[in-house]
């Protein structure tokens, strides 16, 4: 049974579910199995992130959201010492506005907002290319379905389980946003 608290006019779906995933139809996988490539090339696992919560975050430099990096750069250093680290995936996948290489969207990134939380290479978050990353985020119980748009952001744990979803016009500083991450700041790990 899957209970679900729904807020689709805010443009953000919180969801609790108590159904465990059916081991038939779903491959038994944790987030912390993936090795991603980092902006700068290096093989990152996300194991390493074991123990915090993790704000996930697809991300492209010409969108109408894209102002939303300096949002999630203040949430990330409003919180980094409790714990959060936000991880902004690079995607070409709406509109093409991710059309550059991982050195021209560092260098935007941190000159135009002044990121410095971890970014990682450009993938595909959705279409038959969908990095096995995203195949496995938008399989999971209580956050499933596709992927709508850049600036969508996904919300994990300290356990590494996914616990919300919020859409891409749901801005980082958003109270309710703010709000689930401190709750999952507060659970032990």
């Amino acid at each position: 049974m899957t209970t679900f608290l729904s807020f689709a006019a805010a443009g953000f779906l919180i969801l609790g579910s108590t159904r465990k995933p059916d081991p038939g139809t779903l491959e038994q996988k944790s987030i912390y199995d993936f090795t991603m490539k980092t902006i700068d090339g290096e093989a990152r696992p996300l194991s390493t992130y074991k123990g915090k919560v993790l704000l996930i975050v697809n991300v492209a430099s010409k969108c109408g959201y894209t102002p939303q990096y300096e949002g999630l750069q203040s949430l990330y250093e409003k919180y980094k010492d409790r714990g959060l680290r936000v991880l902004g995936f690079p995607s070409n996948n709406f509109g093409y506005q991710e059309p550059g290489a991982e050195s021209e969207i560092k260098e935007f990134c941190s000159t135009t907002y002044g990121v410095s939380f971890d970014m990682f290479s450009k993938i595909e978050v959705k279409g038959n290319d969908q990095h096995p990353l995203y195949q496995f985020i938008t399989s999971q119980p209580p956050v499933e379905g596709p992927i709508k748009w850049n600036f969508q952001k996904y919300l994990v744990n300290r356990k590494g389980e996914l616990k919300a979803k919020f859409l891409s016009k749901i801005e980082p500083q958003d109270p309710e946003l703010s709000h689930h991450v401190e709750q999952l700041l507060e659970e032990p790990e």
